[in-house]
């Protein structure tokens, strides 16, 4: 950076450091921008999992200071590759980038080095790199012909990588594929200063690859003020108006250059936001140290948990660590370690909407075993279901798809109104149909309806001796209001104290319950066929507004539930043979006590399976097979 740059900003702006590393051979320069191979890299038994909703971006900026003609030092940087390598199986690394001011002048002789140390991650973590102001000639754009720095760091050093995608012409700019969480994402490298070909040759990449979220990496875009509150560079918003605020894709913009680190949250033309972030070290301790930020992203929480450190001093002993190491060795600002909360669903629907599961038909989830089903389309409910939110008239019966006759019957509770009991369009994602019931039970006064079976329904006597699995689909309102504590989801009819039992909580308690708390923990309990026992099985507290998938399986001899395909952790271990079913009606919709029913569910219910076999969870209604 010039004079008139720092007098402007009031910052010097150094090295940023780049992860790459020399090819082997010499390749063609990659131009155009076909897609790119996204592959599942291994190296030395480090596996990565680019299947799994938890994956790490390492994001490595200026390194300009370990790489100063005779007083460079390029260990702190082996010690943050050798970090990379070693974790990246524990921490899913999925990919590194550089960006940029790799070295402090530029020459020969730096960028040689640092091509050398690069070679420690080479072929074992996939990586981009770019070029700063300080690596080549900072009065150029990407037209700027041959450097040191593209000798060493073009797109032939990373010809043979995985995730490479292609090279702009002048070779300064590139773009990278890599799959991680299920899917595909790009990351574009882009140089210094892009030129306007380099813009277009840029907007081509995106659009051709429309559905990829997209990451953009670049040396200049932001500075911060003291409290971390960023805003564009003059290059940052030529980069905003020409490339990233038109193209959706893009949500997160990655720049070094500056110092301090900061961050601000931009719109783009979709009304989207744009993440941009600002990552550069150089003015701490030992220029930075080879210090890193990691994206940690869990596509299950929607959200991505970011961290600063220098595995250099990390690996040092801590007894021996000097006072500056030990200070630098973690940054816990709230510019260099957050979270950013995003719908990554619901953010990339502009681009790569999902595409809804079609509904099954009930052939497609009947395994053996199979003593009912129940389903709330057209196809399990007679009369047929009529629109949505309409009340479902009392006596409609419920069809048991199974084809053994445990078919169900609507009756209303406490003289409740129509409204009690409605047909919903609502549902799981993957649920087998594309229908529930919306339930408005509850206290004060006791109301609800409930489904229950024929007085001669085969389900009523089974006593699952060898195992059972039985499955439903729920939902509770948000907000959740009034008073459901203790409201039932499903049972058999008849007091356990008929059963014989005599060790449980209560003789009028049913022999086999599914319930809600006033906690909104599930609890399952059931009193066996065998044992003189009430296993109880508890939860953690249920969301609201969500769909969840519930699944009781007993094996025979012991009871586990799952919630979403998690097993909960308060399962029982107390032996659990059968259920002492008394050939009462099985009910959905509330749960009897002292031979009546008081509140009914409140929320919705979705399709409900009962199987006569212990089930996998990969055999669950939710399995995508």
């Amino acid at each position: 950076m010039d004079a008139a740059e720092r007098s402007h900003l009031g910052r010097r702006t150094l090295l940023r450091a780049t992860a790459v590393i020399p090819a082997a051979g010499t390749v063609a320069v990659a131009s155009g921008t076909t897609p790119g191979h996204a592959a599942t890299p291994k190296a030395d038994g480090h596996r990565y999992d680019s299947a799994s909703p938890r994956f790490s971006l390492a994001i490595l900026p200026d390194t300009q200071y370990l790489f100063d003609a005779d007083s460079s030092d390029p260990e702190p940087l082996r010690a943050t590759f050798r970090y990379l390598v070693s974790r990246r199986e524990d921490a899913n690394i999925a990919f590194m980038a550089h960006l940029g001011d790799v070295t402090e002048h530029g020459s020969r002789e730096e960028i040689s080095l640092a091509a050398t140390v690069f070679g420690t991650i080479h072929g074992k973590v996939p990586y981009s790199v770019l070029a700063g102001n300080h690596d080549i000639d900072s009065g150029t754009d990407d037209q700027r012909g041959d450097s040191a720095y593209l000798d060493a760091f073009g797109p032939r050093r990373f010809s043979s990588m995985p995730t490479f995608g292609g090279a702009s012409a002048d070779g300064y700019n590139s773009y990278h594929v890599l799959r991680a969480g299920g899917r595909e994402w790009l990351v574009l490298a882009l140089d210094w200063r892009v030129s306007a070909s380099g813009l277009e040759w840029a907007r081509k990449v995106l659009h051709a690859h429309p559905t990829l979220p997209a990451i953009l990496t670049t040396h200049d875009l932001a500075w911060a003020d003291d409290d971390g509150a960023a805003q564009l560079s003059d290059n940052g918003r030529r980069l905003w108006d020409g490339l990233i605020r038109g193209n959706d894709q893009v949500f997160l913009a990655l720049g070094g250059h500056y110092w301090p680190p900061g961050r601000t949250v931009l719109t783009n033309d979709a009304g989207h936001d744009v993440h941009v972030h600002i990552t550069n070290y150089q003015d701490r301790y030992y220029g930075g140290a080879g210090m890193i930020r990691r994206y940690a992203f869990d596509l299950v929480r929607d959200v991505i948990d970011v961290e600063t450190f220098s595995p250099w001093f990390l690996s040092r002993d801590p007894e021996k660590r000097t006072p500056l190491e030990a200070e630098t060795i973690e940054l816990t600002g709230p510019a260099d370690r957050f979270s950013l909360s995003i719908d990554f669903e619901r953010r990339f629907s502009g681009f790569a909407p999902v595409v809804p599961r079609k509904p099954r038909p009930a052939s497609a989830v009947m395994p053996r075993g199979t003593l009912a089903y129940w389903r709330f389309d057209a196809s399990g409910t007679a009369p047929r279901a009529t629109g949505a939110d309409t009340p479902v008239g009392t006596d409609t019966v419920i069809r048991d798809l199974s084809g053994h006759g445990n078919d169900l019957r609507v009756t209303r509770l406490h003289d409740s109104a129509p409204e009690i009991l409605t047909w919903s369009g609502e549902h799981h994602d993957d649920q087998p149909a594309h229908a529930s019931l919306r339930f408005d039970g509850g206290k004060a006064p006791d109301r609800g309806a409930v489904l229950t079976t024929s007085a001669t329904a085969p389900l009523n006597s089974e006593k699952f001796t060898s195992g059972y699995t039985i499955e439903t689909y729920l939902k509770l309102p948000d907000p959740f209001e009034g008073d459901h504590a203790w409201m039932g989801i499903l049972s058999w009819e008849g007091r356990n104290g008929d059963a014989g039992k005599t060790t449980g909580w209560s003789p009028d308690e049913p022999t086999c319950s599914l319930n809600v708390t006033p906690e909104r923990f599930l609890q399952f309990v059931v009193y066996p066929h065998v044992q003189d026992a009430d296993p109880t099985s508890w939860s953690h507290a249920l969301p609201v507004g969500r769909w969840t998938h519930v699944a009781v399986v007993n094996d025979g001899h012991h009871t586990v539930v799952y919630v979403d395909g998690s097993k909960i952790a308060r399962n029982p271990s107390q032996p659990s043979t059968g259920i002492a079913t008394l050939g009462k009606p099985f009910v959905i919709g509330a749960t009897q006590f002292e031979e009546k029913f008081g509140q009914g569910f409140y929320g919705w219910i979705g399709d409900t399976r009962i199987v006569k076999r212990a089930l996998r969870p990969r055999d669950f209604m939710t399995s995508p097979a």
